[in-house]
C-alpha cells in the first residue's frame, strides 16, 4: 500500500517544475540571479549538481550538465520556453536587458490577455516573464475551448 505523506518542504506542491540544465551550474546560478532575479533556496551534491531557485512563487530545479549534454546554445535551437510571473513586468525587462540577457521579445500585451517579454540565457533557454493584462476567455481571441 503507499503511504501518502502530507508535504515536501523540498519540493513545491501542485505546481510544474521544471528542472533547467546548464553547461557550468555555478555560473549558470550567479547569471539567473544578477540577470532575472532568481534566489536560491538550496544546493546540492558536488560542483555543486544541482538547486532549487525562485522567482517569486515560481520554482526551479537546475542541475549541471552531464558529459556529452549539449545546451540550446550549442544546438543552435530553443528546447523548450518557461514562462515565470511577475509583478514587474518593465521593471524586470530593464534588469534584464541591462544585465545580460538576449531579448527575443520587447514586452507587448498578447492577444489572449497577458503582458509580457521574451529573453534568452546564457546558455540558449528560451524565458517568458509576464503577467495578467486582461481577463479573456479563450474564445474572446479565437481560441476554441476543448470539453473537459
Amino acid at each position: 500500500m503507499l503511504k501518502m505523506v502530507p508535504g515536501n518542504r523540498s519540493v513545491p506542491a501542485d505546481t510544474v517544475l521544471p528542472h533547467v540544465v546548464y553547461q557550468n551550474l555555478p555560473e549558470a546560478i550567479a547569471w539567473l540571479h544578477r540577470v532575472f532575479g532568481f534566489t536560491e533556496a538550496y544546493r546540492y551534491g558536488e560542483g555543486p549538481s544541482g538547486a532549487q531557485l525562485f522567482a517569486g512563487r515560481a520554482a526551479i530545479q537546475v542541475r549541471q550538465a552531464k558529459p556529452g549534454q549539449r545546451s540550446p546554445a550549442q544546438l543552435g535551437y530553443g528546447t523548450q520556453s518557461l514562462t515565470i510571473f511577475i509583478e514587474d513586468v518593465d521593471a524586470h525587462y530593464a534588469r534584464a536587458k541591462d544585465t545580460g540577457a538576449t531579448v527575443l521579445e520587447e514586452p507587448h500585451e498578447t492577444v489572449y490577455g497577458e503582458y509580457q517579454y521574451a529573453a534568452e540565457d546564457l546558455d540558449g533557454h528560451h524565458w517568458l516573464f509576464s503577467r495578467h493584462a486582461k481577463d479573456l476567455s479563450p474564445e474572446d481571441w479565437g481560441a476554441v475551448a476543448a470539453g473537459r
